[in-house]
């Protein structure tokens, strides 16, 4: 697991995280504060479906947290999602991928990169 997070400058200093290998082990409070989600990229390079979940805390486990935001990837794709009023996440930003949309799922999810821009509060 590879995981970069970049400050930005204005307009509205944001924060990008990259996961190059995104799991479903979680990877906790990425931003170390919390904020607001504007857009969410997924690249999946698998041969199956994959979930993107990200949490509203500090610590998450994969398998056992409810995720408050769950995304889906088709196989061997890329999709975007942009909110562009945001969504305010009051505790942190903590995130997992995995192969099954079920909250107890913890199927490893093969090759997927997942990069996401958050405003720090």
């Amino acid at each position: 697991m590879a995981v970069t997070v970049s400050t930005q400058q204005n307009p509205i200093a944001t924060i990008m995280v990259e996961d190059t290998a995104a799991v479903a082990t979680a990877v906790n409070n990425t931003t170390g504060n919390s904020g607001t989600l504007f857009m969410v990229e997924i690249v999946n390079s698998a041969g199956a479906i994959v979930y993107f979940k990200l949490a509203d805390a500090t610590s998450a486990t994969g398998g056992t947290t409810a995720a408050d935001l769950v995304l889906r990837c088709p196989a061997s794709s890329t999709r975007s999602y942009a909110f562009p009023n945001g969504i305010a996440f009051a505790n942190g930003f903590s995130h997992w991928c995995v192969a099954g949309a079920a909250e107890s799922n913890t199927s490893a999810p093969g090759s997927v990169t997942v990069r996401y821009i958050t405003s720090a509060s």
